[in-house]
């Protein structure tokens, strides 16, 4: 049966997540110094990241959690201030560095002129996954109704029951889908289970040595060799 779609994953596949993160929350804590944190940077940074994995990082009040941790290096200070000044870091870095891999933008024009159906699965927070969507400049080439973010669906990863609404909502069949994510179990096991094509994207990204439990159909490191394989094992003609 011949291949109708691909979905792809967000973070750490369609751009750098963790070296994204990195910078900003450094960014986050420079700003925080500049405005009077009596703390040495990389003290303060090591302090945030334990923040971040303890809440997790779509909690939404690191940065007051980290004061309440440092309250020597915060004495007499306006919290209200410290917080702010790290927020606005944070989002000046946003603006300014979250882009796509530049194979990624190559790769989304030619895959949407050869008449693929182009959605993302992906976990998170709506409103945060939907501004990246946007900032990375692939809404264009997506299919209006092909957008699946758990928390909007409430239905996380690695229920394959997101991807099967993917399908139902696309009027599609698994076996006619590809779905390209970074995670070697999340983004692995249900697509198999369901029968659809499973690209790992390897790139380096924090999932990059959790070990695989079943075996992809396809690994990648670039945008590139996802077209090389769809072009070669699966006959889609792409310009």
């Amino acid at each position: 049966m011949p291949l109708k779609a691909v979905f792809f994953d967000i973070d750490d596949t369609l751009y750098s997540t963790t070296r994204f993160a990195e910078k900003a929350r450094r960014n986050a804590i420079r700003g925080m110094i500049r405005s009077g944190l009596r703390m040495g940077e990389d003290e303060a940074l090591a302090e945030l990241n334990e923040v971040i994995a303890e809440f997790s990082s779509n909690y939404e009040h690191h940065y007051e959690k980290l004061l309440l941790r440092i309250p020597k290096a915060a004495r007499g200070l306006n919290p209200a201030i410290l917080v702010a000044a790290a927020v606005v870091a944070y989002h000046q870095t946003k603006f300014q560095s979250l882009a796509p891999f530049p194979d990624v933008a190559k790769a989304f024009p030619r895959l949407a002129k050869a008449g693929l159906t182009l959605g993302i699965i992906t976990s998170g927070l709506t409103v945060k996954q939907a501004e990246k969507i946007v900032r990375l400049g692939i809404l264009p080439h997506l299919h209006p109704r092909g957008i699946f973010i758990t928390e909007q669906i409430g239905i996380s990863k690695p229920n394959p029951k997101l991807w099967q609404t993917a399908c139902r909502v696309l009027g599609l069949k698994p076996s006619q889908c590809v779905y390209v994510g970074d995670h070697p179990v999340h983004d692995v096991e249900p697509v198999k289970r369901l029968g659809m094509v499973s690209v790992l994207n390897k790139r380096g990204g924090k999932y990059e040595k959790v070990p695989a439990r079943v075996a992809p159909d396809h690994e990648i490191r670039d945008f590139g060799a996802l077209i090389g394989i769809l072009k070669t094992v699966y006959g889609v003609r792409i310009p």
